[in-house]
Parts: structure tokens; C-alpha cells; sequence
């Protein structure tokens, strides 16, 4: 007789001021221990990221939701959450009977639920869950983080801590921030101040690497500079490759794709800076070169990502 599969489901990232929200969904196999599961904010990070390692080995399935900032926008908080936690429970392979829930139970979702008070500290795949959502949030934390050094994410990851609130106020929201959220709502830059500051390339900069993390990417550097052959606006990981990206930004209606902004010359530029980053970080990965777009005006920005533009 098969044992009935149960899942535990849990999230991070409700109350920040930035970021997604991550929901993750275990299933742990009858007799499975894993020492030392417990809700993910009574652990150190170090044991935190020991455990990440040691569920995902031992777990019969493990899977992740997450919501962006621009989804909370239009959810809301709790609807966000509850869209995290339905994308993690559908990703499951095999799919449980039944679902775990941390706190309450989770409405209009397909898989039976109940939902446990304080099962992160009493049910270890709840607890399991935990940890994978606060981890795999805390990574992209600490990717935003080169992408917005000014806002300490790496360290705060998006709560209103005391500094978080301070750089908030002195450099204004950044693309990743809720924008309905208190107090970001009252630190949102304009169009035309970025305009003004002419930052609107470097805010399309980080437009584009927002959407490379969103794709999976985790970012090594901004705007690194390879003398004498110019400029790389963004280095990305893709898995096991290294992407070197490329940012056209303006507020006119079309930008052209990779055709309408490469020629010979460029090209062999390019592919001298990406030589030298690759020979000075030691890396010999396989490489690519993408191209993004962002076009402002007429709504939100608008972000093209076009891949592996010189093969």
C-alpha cells in the first residue's frame, strides 16, 4: 500500500518594503529526518544554507513560487502569497493528497489543504519549506544587492530596517521596491527626474538586470569597464554560462532589435571585453553576448531581452 504524499508549504517575503515573495512546497518521504529542521528565522544563515543542501538531497520533491514586485502590486500582499503557494504546490512532482499549510489554509487551490498555526516549528516538511523559501529569497536579495548597492538588500533583505528606510529617503525607490507599500509610496522618482539627473540609462540598466534575475540569472557585476574596448553594462550567470549584456534605453516608441544595433567594429569590441573579464575573474565557462532593450513612456517601461546575439 502506497503511503500518502504530504506536502508542506510555507513562504518568506510578506513584509518587506522590496522584492518578491517566495512560497516553497516540500514533500519529505515517511522515515525522512533531517536533523535540525526548524522555522528558518530561529536558524542562522549558515545553517540555513546546510539544510537548503541537505533537503533538497534527501526530499522527494521540492518546488518554488515566486511572485515579483509588480504582481504584489496588482494582487496585493496576501494575494500574492497565495499565488507563490498555488505555484509551488502545481509545480510538485509527484503531486500530494494533501498540503501542510503554515498558518492558515490556503483557499481555491486544487490539492486538499489545512492550514497548521505555527507549523514551520511543528511539522518538519512545513519547516522544510521554510528554509527553501528563505534561502532562495535571501540568494535573490543578495543578487538585487549588486544591482542596488545603495540600498543595503544583501544586508536588510528589503525590510524597513532603520537603513533601509534612510537610503530609501536619500536615493529614492528603485525598480525592485512596492510601490503602494509605505513609505516607498512617498519616495517614487519621475519619468522626467530621470530624465532631469539623465539616469534613465542607468535606470534602464537595472531594469534589465531585474529581468535577467527574474529569469534565473544572478548578476556578478554592473558597467565593467575593459579599457580600451569600451564598457559591459551587465555580467550575469545563467547556470554555467556567462552572460554579457548590453543595454539600449530611451523613451522613443521603437528601439530596434540586435540587428539594428551591432556592426563589425562593435562586434569585435565586444568580444575583446569579454575576453579580458573572462581572463581577469579566471573563468572559463562557456560565454554568451545578449542584447536587452527599454523603452520608457506610455505606461511601465517596457524590456525586450534578445539571447546569444553574436552566434
Amino acid at each position: 500500500m502506497k503511503t500518502a504524499l504530504i506536502a508542506g508549504v510555507d513562504e518568506a517575503g510578506r513584509g518587506p518594503l522590496a522584492g518578491p515573495v517566495v512560497a516553497a512546497a516540500v514533500i519529505l518521504s515517511e522515515g525522512c529526518e533531517i536533523e535540525g529542521l526548524n522555522d528558518s528565522k530561529k536558524l542562522t544563515a549558515k545553517k540555513r544554507e546546510t539544510l537548503f543542501d541537505e533537503i533538497e538531497a534527501q526530499a522527494t520533491s521540492v518546488s518554488l513560487g515566486i511572485v515579483h514586485e509588480d504582481e504584489i502590486e496588482s494582487l496585493n500582499i496576501l494575494g500574492a502569497t497565495h499565488r507563490a503557494m498555488r505555484l509551488a504546490l502545481g509545480r510538485l512532482a509527484p503531486q500530494p493528497m494533501e498540503a501542510l499549510i503554515d498558518g492558515h489554509a490556503l483557499p481555491d487551490q486544487v490539492v486538499s489543504n489545512r492550514g497548521i498555526i505555527k507549523g514551520d516549528q511543528k511539522v518538519p516538511s512545513i519547516s522544510a519549506a521554510s528554509i527553501i523559501a528563505k534561502v532562495t529569497r535571501d540568494r535573490i536579495m543578495h543578487t538585487y544587492d549588486t544591482v542596488f548597492p545603495e540600498y543595503g538588500f544583501g544586508q536588510h533583505k528589503g525590510y524597513g530596517t532603520p537603513q533601509h528606510l534612510e537610503n530609501l529617503k536619500t536615493h529614492l525607490a528603485c525598480p525592485i521596491h512596492r510601490k503602494s507599500f509605505r513609505p516607498v509610496s512617498d519616495y517614487l522618482p519621475s519619468l522626467a527626474k530621470l530624465k532631469e539627473e539623465r539616469t534613465l540609462g542607468k535606470w534602464g540598466e537595472r531594469l534589465a538586470a531585474r529581468e535577467l534575475v527574474r529569469k534565473g540569472c544572478s548578476i556578478l557585476g554592473m558597467n565593467f569597464n575593459a579599457l580600451p574596448y569600451g564598457e559591459i553594462d551587465i555580467v550575469a550567470m545563467d547556470g554555467e554560462t556567462v552572460v554579457f549584456a548590453e543595454v539600449k534605453s530611451a523613451s522613443q516608441e521603437w528601439l530596434g532589435g540586435p540587428e539594428d544595433q551591432m556592426d563589425d567594429g562593435k562586434v569585435e569590441k565586444l568580444l575583446k571585453a569579454m575576453k579580458i573579464y573572462l581572463s581577469e575573474n579566471e573563468i572559463e565557462s562557456d560565454s554568451r553576448f545578449d542584447l536587452l532593450t527599454v523603452r520608457f513612456g506610455g505606461g511601465p517601461p517596457a524590456v525586450e531581452h534578445y539571447r546569444d546575439c553574436l552566434s
